[in-house]
């Protein structure tokens, strides 16, 4: 992780629900992720996506458990038309966790996308179907990852419908009892705690000022690392209390 070694990093918030499912596939020795979503999942230009760079960091993590990773990312698409996919891209995959990053695409609103983004009201509702089929369908352990924190949704048009987005993503987390990613607060911190410039956390060539940079993605994998261990140790702990 490449941060000022003077300065204590920022770190992600903790998952609130242990992950049991994928503790007990490590124990295994076998375990299967796949990450669902748009670019930020299928990676933008040149730099290489978070899934490949979380799935590093688990494997030195966890050496003795075969990790694999499926990446099930298509730039440009939100919640609706992920979870047209979910019975091939993710269910088909018996997968021990899910990670499903949504909501930018809803909020952002990019006009040249065909068909057209889908709306908040959309979007919301395909992530609680996404959700309740998820549950029903696998035994995964489910991770939501919300928006980035970058200019093109922190505009004035824009920011107040990112939060309302964020804060509805944990609403609806709450009430399936699945984890969330805070990717939004995590990239904040490092803007307002570590005061790393907007600039640096964007993709130099993204006319849009969207898509994070190879440096903000990094860290991103890395705080999503924690996050998992963090879900990981949680569940152990809960197992070993109930034996005893």
């Amino acid at each position: 992780m490449d941060s000022d070694p003077s300065q204590i990093p920022v770190e992600p918030i903790p998952f609130e629900h242990g992950l049991p499912h994928f503790a007990q596939s490590l124990t295994r020795g076998r375990a299967r992720i796949v990450a669902i979503g748009s670019s930020t999942t299928a990676g933008h230009g040149k730099i290489k996506a978070y899934p490949e760079r979380l799935l590093s960091l688990l494997q030195t993590k966890y050496p003795n458990t075969r990790i694999t990773m499926a990446n099930q990312g298509i730039g440009g698409q939100e919640a609706p038309i992920e979870l047209e996919r979910f019975d091939t891209d993710v269910i088909a995959e018996k997968p021990d966790l899910v990670i499903w990053q949504v909501g930018t695409n809803a909020v952002w609103q990019n006009p040249t996308l065909i068909p057209p983004p889908p709306s908040f009201n959309q979007t919301t509702g395909a992530i609680r179907d996404g959700l309740v089929k998820l549950r029903d369908k696998t035994q995964a352990d489910v991770i939501l990852m919300d928006l980035q924190y970058v200019p093109a949704v922190l505009t004035p048009a824009k920011k107040d419908k990112a939060i309302e987005m964020v804060e509805a993503i944990s609403q609806l987390a709450r009430d399936a009892r699945v984890n969330v990613f805070r990717r939004f607060a995590f990239m904040k911190g490092l803007h307002q705690v570590e005061q790393v410039s907007l600039d640096r956390m964007v993709h130099p060539e993204d006319e849009h000022r969207l898509h994070d940079s190879d440096w903000a993605t990094e860290r991103v994998a890395w705080a999503m690392k924690l996050a998992i261990v963090g879900g990981v140790d949680k569940a152990q702990a809960s197992a070993a209390a109930n034996v005893g």
